[in-house]
């Protein structure tokens, strides 16, 4: 079969000076700006299109229900120990609202710190074990 990989992904701003601000200070993202409403944060291989408020978009590429500002949910792999993370949040000024915990993500069970984006989407930190960091994902048991 032909190789498949994530091109980029879909999240709302309710305003572009705030988020640019968050997403570079917390992920280092390069923010390219091609047209008023839209913003591109790109993150090494990852990239997040961001529309903005006033984005006019044809129907013909739009969601049958377009992604608003705070309902997103992405998840994110650090490349470290966990309580790196944390404290990289909180350096940031961006408060953990679980702190750490035990989960499950693309290389199986792993430890994350979830936190929202100024808009209230949810975001995530995931590390997982030393030496899993080249493993194939699992399926869940």
């Amino acid at each position: 079969m032909t190789k498949i990989t994530l091109d980029h992904t879909v999240i709302k701003s309710s305003n572009f000076d705030v988020s640019d601000d968050f997403y570079r200070r917390v992920f280092g993202v390069e923010v390219v700006k091609p047209i008023e409403s839209f913003r591109v944060y790109r993150l090494g291989a990852v990239q997040l299109n961001v529309h903005g408020p006033d984005i006019e978009i044809p129907a013909h590429i739009l969601a049958k229900t377009p992604v608003m500002a705070g309902n997103s949910d992405m998840a994110f792999e650090w490349d470290g120990p966990i309580e790196d993370a944390l404290a990289h949040l909180e350096a940031c000024g961006v408060k953990s609202h679980t702190g750490i915990v035990d989960t499950f993500g693309r290389r199986g069970k792993g430890r994350s710190v979830y936190f929202r984006d100024p808009d209230g989407s949810l975001l995530e930190f995931i590390t997982y074990p030393e030496g899993d960091n080249d493993q194939p994902p699992v399926t869940p048991e």
